[in-house]
């Protein structure tokens, strides 16, 4: 065992039944399916209905299948680490309540925030938890209920978002695979561009804010098309330079799931054939935190041991980063 290495040594996937998909949106808003495909690559996405039912939902089902599927005991995991932008509610954690609900009592717990980069920002902190020795079982969870902070009026973002929760299991690694290295970077220049204006301290819910529609996930498109595709191109050519890693080297590229125009540019870019691209925004639409775990839950049969993989993720703020692993299993 190398017990400086961590690795997921688990991995699992949580979707709603309900499927909103494109031809449902057309008796709501002015576009249709063609329009919708054309732009985006997306045929459906999921939809947490009922009422009082979060984020906190998606997670701890997608938590409790991994317990399930790693034959963990809830005593056993040490933390868990919840990547949202929609948490349940301001305080407590979304992870705690998570942490509650599957009776996992021995465990720190606590929500990240770094909206579709989230999941990339909690799997290297963690990661590093398991660097120090001191720290077997970390959970590691991203999931949003996206359908509550969008706006099913506007035609531009209400065809992007869906919900859902992935969750991974990091443990030292016991043959030398597993995370290898992490890149993080932010520029606040995004704040303009990607947002929601109220609910928070600068501008606290009012029944004038709700009104005004200030509670709606908020973007600029081309502004962050482009601002997407070029960060998550330069952060993963700078993973692959620092480990001398070519397209050829690597099984499989897995980026997050904004916009299928975004993901192909950026394979292109990467000199990436899409057969190791993993791709799955047109079944769940852009989960934001759980993007990437769920097209890790979905691609799991088909990664071998060994395998060189690289997550690349872009979101609000700016957030984006890129993760190099090696399959441990």
């Amino acid at each position: 065992m190398n017990s400086n290495i961590p690795a997921i040594t688990a991995v699992s996937g949580y979707v709603p039944s309900y499927k909103l998909t494109n031809q449902e949106l057309e008796t709501m808003v002015d576009t249709n399916d063609e329009w919708i495909v054309t732009r985006t690559g997306i045929r459906e996405r999921r939809i947490l209905k009922g009422d009082g039912k979060g984020t906190s939902v998606l997670a701890t089902e997608s938590v409790r299948g991994l317990l399930e599927k790693s034959n963990t005991k809830p005593e056993e995991v040490d933390a868990v680490i919840c990547a949202t932008m929609t948490p349940d509610m301001a305080f407590p954690s979304t992870a705690t309540i998570v942490c509650d609900n599957l009776g996992i009592k021995n465990a720190f717990s606590f929500d990240m925030q770094a909206a579709c980069t989230g999941f990339v920002y909690a799997l290297e902190t963690a990661s590093n938890f398991i660097r120090t020795g001191n720290y077997k079982k970390i959970v590691v969870v991203g999931a949003d209920k996206m359908s509550s902070i969008v706006n099913y009026k506007d035609r531009n973002s209400c065809i992007l978002f869906g919900d859902g929760a992935g969750a991974v299991m990091l443990e030292p690694s016991e043959n030398g695979y597993g995370v290898m290295d992490t890149i993080l970077k932010s520029d606040g220049i995004g704040k303009e561009m990607l947002f929601m204006k109220a609910g928070g301290s600068a501008y606290p819910s009012t029944h004038n804010t709700v009104e005004n529609g200030e509670h709606y996930f908020y973007q600029d498109g081309k502004s962050v098309y482009k601002y997407a595709v070029n960060n998550m191109r330069e952060v993963s050519e700078e993973m692959m330079n620092k480990h001398h890693l070519t397209s050829e080297d690597l099984a499989y590229f897995v980026p997050h799931q904004a916009n299928i125009r975004i993901i192909e540019a950026i394979a292109k870019r990467l000199k990436f054939d899409m057969d190791k691209v993993t791709v799955n925004i047109d079944k769940y639409g852009n989960t934001t935190a759980a993007t990437i775990p769920l097209c890790l839950w979905e691609w799991e049969k088909k990664f071998k041991k060994g395998d060189k993989i690289l997550l690349a993720a872009f979101g609000g703020g700016f957030t984006w980063g890129s993760t190099y692993l090696t399959w441990a299993y």
